[in-house]
């Protein structure tokens, strides 16, 4: 009987990268809309990656099938 390889899910390849040493990062919530009442550097903060929970990259790293 013949096996089937999973799939990785595309969602999660969108919404999550992983660096080299293992860490899964993602962008910050709250960058959608009404961005003019945020200060200018709390909208400097969200563009950058933040680290995702380890509970929580395991979960990922699981369906990223690494």
């Amino acid at each position: 009987m013949k096996k089937y390889k999973q799939k990785t899910r595309k969602a999660i390849t969108k919404r999550f990268k992983v660096t080299k040493s293992g860490k899964v990062l993602r962008m910050p919530s709250g960058q959608d809309h009404l961005l003019s009442k945020q200060s200018s550097s709390k909208r400097r903060r969200l563009r950058k990656l933040v680290q995702v929970a380890e509970a929580e990259a395991k979960k990922i790293k699981k369906l990223l099938k690494i």
